[in-house]
C-alpha cells in the first residue's frame, strides 16, 4: 500500500459540507471572490491569507451567504476594536453587520463582537461562526482554544481567517484543523510527524510525508501570500517603500567584573539593558515625534516605557492592558479617525487586524523579541491602501546588540520559509480553490508514433 493510500485510509479525504449555490458582492477582487467561493463550498475552511489581502471582506461575504442560505444568524469573533472596523467595512460591501456586546442585541443577520465577550452569547443560535485573526487559537493548551472548541463543535459552518502561518508552525495548523472538525491535533501529528531526537516537545514532518501533508492541508486551508498564488494580478498590491531607521543610544552598563561592559546575550540581560536605557530611548524618540506633525503610533514593551513616553510627548494617548474594553475601543477608534495624533501602546494590544493607512510613521521604543508581533505591528500601516512611504524607527541601547540586524535576519528567514511554503502548496491551492490544475504532456516530434495493432489491421 502506498503512503498516500495509507493516509487516505486514516484521515481520509476531507469532504466538503458547504453550499453549492450562492451569491457574492460584485465588488470583491478576483482573488477574494475565488477564496470566498471556495470557503463557501467547503463549509468549514481556513483562509490563511497574508496581511492586506482583504480577509475582512472575504469573511463578510462568506457570512452573508451563509446566513441567507441557512436562515440562521452568523457570529463573527474579532480582536478588540476590529469589530467596529469590520462593521464599517460591511457598509462598503452592502453587507449589514451589527456590532453587538451580548446575545440580547444580536438578530437574524450577521453579528460581530470581541472574543472576550463570547460568554455573553448562546453559540447554538448561530448557523455559522467566523474567527477573525484566528491565530489566537494557535496554542493547543490555551483556554481560548478549548472555549471555542466547546462552543462551536456542532456549528455547521465555520471559517477561520488569519495571515499565513510559518511552514514549521505545525501546532497552529493542528489547532485550526481541530476547530474546523477535520481531525484532532494529535491525529494530525500521529499521521504526518515524528519526534525530533530526544526532545518529545519538538515535532518534525516526516520526509516522505511532506507532499502528502501539504496536499491534505490544502483541502481545508488555502495558504495565499499574494494574488498571483491563485493566478491573479499582483499590481494592485504593490506597496510603497518601507524605510527602517535604527537609533542606538549609548548607556553606561554594569561590567559585572569584566574590564568592559559586555553586550547582552540572554533575554534577561536584554531586558535589563532596556530598563537601563529607558530614559535615553524615550528622550530620543520624543524629540523626533514632537518635531513631526504627522500621526504616529509608538510601540512600547514595558509599562514604564509607556509612562515615560506619555510624559514626554504632549497630547499622546496611551492604551494599556489594564484599561477596560470600552476605553480601548474608543481610543483606537479616535486614532483611526485622526482625533488622536500620537498613540502609545503594545503590539500585544493593537498589533493585529487594525487598518491604519492614514498613518505612515511608527516607532518601537521597546522592540519585541517576537518577529510575528513586530511584523504584524508594522503591517497596521504598511498595507494595501497606503499611499505614502512608511517610516519605522527602532530605538535600542548599544548593550542590546544589533536589534535591526536581528529583525532583518528573522524577516529573511521568515520570508524564505514562506516562499518554500508557497512553492509547496501553490499547485494544490489552485486546484482546490479554482477547481483546475494545469496539466501538460511533453511532445517530441522526433519520436515515432506507436500505432495500435487494430489500426494496422493485424490480428489480436
Amino acid at each position: 500500500m502506498s503512503y498516500e493510500s495509507f493516509v487516505a485510509s486514516k484521515l481520509g479525504i476531507v469532504q466538503a459540507t458547504g453550499l453549492k449555490a450562492f451569491n457574492m458582492p460584485g465588488s470583491l477582487f478576483p482573488h477574494q471572490s475565488a477564496l470566498t467561493a471556495w470557503a463557501l463550498r467547503r463549509g468549514r475552511a481556513a483562509i490563511f491569507a497574508d496581511t492586506g489581502l482583504g480577509k475582512s471582506r472575504m469573511q463578510l461575504a462568506w457570512a452573508d451567504a451563509v446566513q441567507r442560505a441557512t436562515k440562521r444568524p452568523v457570529l463573527i469573533l474579532a480582536p478588540l476594536a476590529v469589530a467596529q472596523q469590520t462593521a464599517q467595512e460591511g457598509l462598503s460591501l452592502g453587507v449589514e453587520v451589527s456590532h453587538v456586546k451580548d446575545g440580547s442585541e444580536s438578530h437574524a443577520g450577521i453579528a460581530i463582537t470581541n472574543y472576550d465577550r463570547l460568554h455573553r452569547f448562546d453559540p447554538e443560535k448561530f448557523g455559522g461562526v467566523v474567527l477573525d485573526e484566528s491565530s489566537c487559537i494557535k496554542h493547543h493548551d490555551a483556554k481560548t482554544l478549548r472555549t471555542l472548541l466547546d462552543a462551536f463543535k456542532f456549528t455547521p459552518f465555520r471559517l477561520c481567517a488569519t495571515a499565513t502561518p510559518a511552514p514549521n508552525d505545525w501546532t497552529e495548523l493542528g489547532t485550526h484543523a481541530e476547530f474546523l472538525g477535520v481531525c484532532t491535533r494529535q491525529e494530525m501529528l500521529a499521521e504526518f510527524f515524528t519526534h525530533d531526537g530526544g526532545d518529545t516537545s519538538v515535532w518534525r514532518l516526516k520526509g516522505h510525508a511532506r507532499h502528502q501533508f501539504w496536499k491534505w492541508v490544502c483541502q481545508w486551508g488555502a495558504l495565499v501570500r499574494r494574488p498571483s498564488d491563485l493566478g491573479f494580478d499582483d499590481s494592485a498590491y504593490n506597496l510603497p517603500p518601507l524605510h527602517i531607521h535604527e537609533h542606538t543610544v549609548e548607556t553606561e552598563m554594569a561590567t559585572n567584573g569584566m574590564l568592559f561592559a559586555m553586550e547582552a546575550q540572554t533575554l534577561s540581560e536584554r531586558r535589563d539593558a532596556r530598563r537601563t536605557s529607558l530614559d535615553d530611548r524615550v528622550s530620543e524618540c520624543a524629540s523626533i515625534v514632537n518635531a513631526d506633525p504627522e500621526p504616529w503610533i509608538v510601540w512600547c514593551d514595558l509599562n514604564a516605557e509607556g509612562d515615560a513616553l506619555r510624559a514626554a510627548i504632549p497630547g499622546a494617548v496611551e492604551i494599556r492592558g489594564s484599561d477596560d474594553s470600552e476605553t480601548k475601543e474608543q481610543r483606537l477608534a479616535d486614532f483611526a479617525a485622526g482625533r488622536i495624533r500620537v498613540l502609545i501602546t503594545k503590539p500585544s494590544i493593537a498589533g493585529f487586524g487594525l487598518n491604519w493607512q492614514h498613518c505612515a510613521r511608527m516607532a518601537f521604543v521597546g522592540v519585541t523579541d517576537s518577529f510575528e508581533a513586530y511584523y504584524q505591528a508594522v503591517r497596521r500601516c504598511w498595507r494595501f491602501g497606503q499611499q505614502r512611504d512608511v517610516h519605522v524607527h527602532l530605538f535600542s541601547s548599544a548593550a542590546e546588540g544589533a536589534v535591526a540586524a536581528n529583525l532583518k535576519r528573522k524577516e529573511r528567514d521568515a520570508m524564505q520559509m514562506a516562499e518554500s511554503l508557497s512553492a509547496e502548496t501553490r499547485g494544490a491551492v489552485i486546484a482546490s480553490v479554482k477547481g483546475t490544475v494545469r496539466e501538460t504532456n511533453t511532445y517530441g516530434a522526433d519520436k515515432p508514433v506507436a500505432v495500435p495493432s487494430f489500426l494496422r489491421g493485424e490480428a489480436a
